[in-house]
């Protein structure tokens, strides 16, 4: 064993330094056997995938011989508000239990950071269309006392408000050196604090949009970085196709046109038609949308040929050439008055790339990629991705090209609570490229028999029976009004979700339960609200919760205790087939002789539903039953794969039994 594999076992034994740590710390073998396979890792370099089941404890079980190691860390998570309870709690906790002289810091994305130069714009810009002068005057007093410029620091800032990409910047148009505020920028702080730390938080959206641009800021930091971890791995592949493809949006045009008009009126008035030239880009990417004609809100067009499926070639290229033609145009009056102010020559900038990705798009799809169009109600966007994020894993990140870049020995952790359904953990390693990796599988802690149940009914209408999402509403209904609420409704479709949440308020408004419990609807108000209502629960005056979530909420929602007693999954959660990513993947899959449903759609479905069922349980004293209201669980041949990928929850047979175990967790725990 060597020295750092000595210390971490030191550190999570009973009485250690570990214990200090963390509330109520139990030795657990899992986790320790976790922070020895880290620590060998780190001493040998390489790949190491970890698998770690809910309640291992994995946060420490990297962090502790990563910090113990003396190596520089990048640390990287799914979301933000993983990133800020990671650099928040966990590492000054853990940093200050271990007594190291250890630097941290936290780097987020642009889009987090106040942005003083446009918060400058947006109080000179008094249009009628922009978000309150409340909420921006909010803004401008937090930021005369801020430090970080974080917008995550400022309590009440909806996720959601439309104030948010008028007080920060983005690659494009961030003026760099050239801005009045560049000195006391936010951003620049941010990465500079990051340079000068041990150890550094990210999130994948950062790491994979500077492996596409570099530009976050990495492009200095990673080269130094000896040691990187993800957490939250089982996202990496998703978030990575996103910055490694490109895409064109109406919106990005809007936005464009926008800051042309503003700069030009503010800066060149009258040396350039300003007011036609932004003119010009909006009715261009107004008509793009126009040839789409209706379709149903989230649509994804298929892109194989020379027009999106289902549209007219000819005015579908047309207007993609005038939306070209519309950036060229707004370049040349760009080109003309670029010495004026840093503003022009950054649009100009902007205009070049714009013109580059509307070329791009006028030209085949990429090899190895896939194309199509996101539908929006007034918006569109064309996209092209990797189907995987396998060649740039192995080229840009295992094996560095450059010299400069490369880090002797460098060592990769990649971990999660869910990353496959096999021992291989082959749906994470495949797309990731990391078919070489060592591959490590902890189990959970978890006593499942004895703390959970899982329900799955037998008398229920098929999946695609229009009745389908009213008898869920009945089921999570009648186990809400058996809990006092405590009930968490997963969807696989926004649809459902609507449909659902819907019956459910009926139900309750033609009963007695309408004052005692209130139905939570995802959308309807952000998603840190609705998490934070939901935690509260009833008490106080307050009715008991039901949350009916699709997308995001199926991973990432922690409500532990007896908050929440019962999950409800409507389907099983299947790729759509339809999709042409999705459709895209199947295909790659046929043509090498395998099975797209047996190494695609199952995988994909196992690991969604681990995701689901992992809402439940969350610590050792936690009680639940799980339903699954999808018959094909009993009924298909392959649903013995997929029960196998929940965790050994005892079974329930009928609907009394339900109602059974229901009643046993409102009484108290023995």
């Amino acid at each position: 064993m060597n020295p750092l594999e000595e210390r971490v076992r030191e550190v999570f034994a009973q009485g250690g330094a570990l214990s200090r740590a963390a509330e109520e710390f139990r030795e657990r073998d899992g986790q320790t056997r976790m922070a020895l396979a880290v620590a060998q890792a780190i001493e040998q370099g390489g790949a190491l995938v970890v698998e770690a089941g809910t309640g291992v404890g994995k946060t420490f079980s990297y962090l502790v011989p990563a910090l113990l190691s003396g190596e520089r860390v990048l640390l990287s998570t799914a979301t933000k508000t993983l990133q800020d309870q990671l650099f928040g709690r966990d590492l000054p906790r853990l940093v200050e239990s271990l007594g190291l002289p250890v630097r941290t810091a936290l780097l987020k994305g642009r889009a987090s950071y106040l942005c003083l130069h446009r918060l400058e714009l947006a109080r000179r810009d008094a249009s009628p269309e922009r978000a309150s002068q409340r909420a921006l005057a909010k803004i401008e007093l937090w930021s005369q006392s801020t430090r970080t410029g974080d917008l995550a620091e400022l309590p009440g800032l909806d996720e959601r408000s439309p104030l948010i990409p008028l007080v920060t910047s983005t690659r494009d148009n961030c003026l760099g050196a050239q801005c009045p505020q560049f000195r006391a920028c936010h951003v620049n702080l941010a990465r500079r604090e990051a340079l000068a730390a041990d150890v550094v938080v990210v999130n994948h959206h950062l790491f994979f949009a500077d492996l596409a641009v570099r530009e976050s800021g990495m492009a200095e930091l990673l080269p130094s970085v000896r040691v990187v971890v993800f957490d939250e791995a089982h996202q990496l592949n998703e978030t990575g196709v996103q910055f490694l493809g490109v895409q064109l949006g109406s919106a990005q045009a809007l936005d464009f046109s926008r800051d042309l008009l503003a700069a030009g009126l503010q800066h060149a008035r009258g040396l350039v038609d300003w007011q036609t030239l932004a003119a010009g880009v909006e009715r261009a990417a107004r008509e793009l949308r126009l040839v789409v004609g209706k379709q149903w809100p989230g649509a994804k067009l298929r892109w194989t040929d020379a027009a999106p499926e289902g549209l007219p070639e000819q005015p579908w290229q047309n207007a993609l050439e005038e939306v070209q033609q519309a950036f060229e145009h707004a370049a040349d009056g760009l080109a003309m008055v670029s010495e004026l102010s840093p503003d022009f020559v950054r649009l100009h900038e902007r205009a070049s790339e714009l013109i580059r990705r509307a070329e791009r798009f006028a030209q085949p799809c990429a090899a190895e990629s896939v194309r199509w169009v996101d539908v929006g109600n007034h918006q569109l966007r064309l996209m092209e991705s990797p189907l995987d994020i396998a060649e740039a894993v192995k080229r840009r990140m295992l094996k560095s090209g450059s010299e400069e870049e490369a880090v002797q020995g460098r060592s990769w952790i990649f971990t999660s609570a869910t990353l496959g359904d096999e021992p291989k953990l082959r749906w994470f390693t495949e797309p990731c490229g990391l078919e070489e990796a060592t591959v490590l599988r902890v189990s959970s802690p978890f006593d499942y028999l004895q703390q959970a149940a899982l329900y799955v009914p037998r008398n229920f209408p098929k999946p695609n029976d229009p009745s389908h999402s009213a008898q869920v509403a009945r089921l999570a209904g009648r186990g809400a009004a058996l809990l006092g609420g405590r009930t968490l409704v997963l969807t696989t479709t926004l649809r459902a979700l609507r449909t659902i949440g819907d019956d459910l308020r009926r139900q309750f408004e033609q009963s007695d339960t309408a004052r005692s419990l209130e139905v939570l609807v995802q959308g309807e108000l952000p998603k840190r609200v609705l998490m934070e209502r939901f935690r509260e629960g009833a008490g106080q005056g307050r009715p008991g919760c039901v949350l009916v979530a699709s997308a995001s909420f199926w991973e990432g929602f922690d409500a532990p205790g007896d908050v929440l007693q019962l999950v409800v999954i409507d389907k099983l959660p299947f790729p759509p087939p339809n999709d042409p990513l999705v459709e895209a993947r199947s295909k790659r899959l046929e043509s090498q002789g395998r099975s797209a449903f047996s190494d695609y759609f199952l995988p994909e479905a196992a690991v969604a539903l681990k995701q689901g069922a992992g809402r439940l349980i969350r610590r050792e004293s936690d009680r639940g039953v799980l339903a699954i209201c999808d018959t094909r669980l009993t009924a298909m041949g392959y649903g013995k794969r997929l029960l196998g990928a929940v965790p050994g929850m005892r079974r329930l047979e009928s609907e009394s039994a339900f109602d059974a175990a229901l009643a046993e967790l409102v009484q108290p725990a023995e």
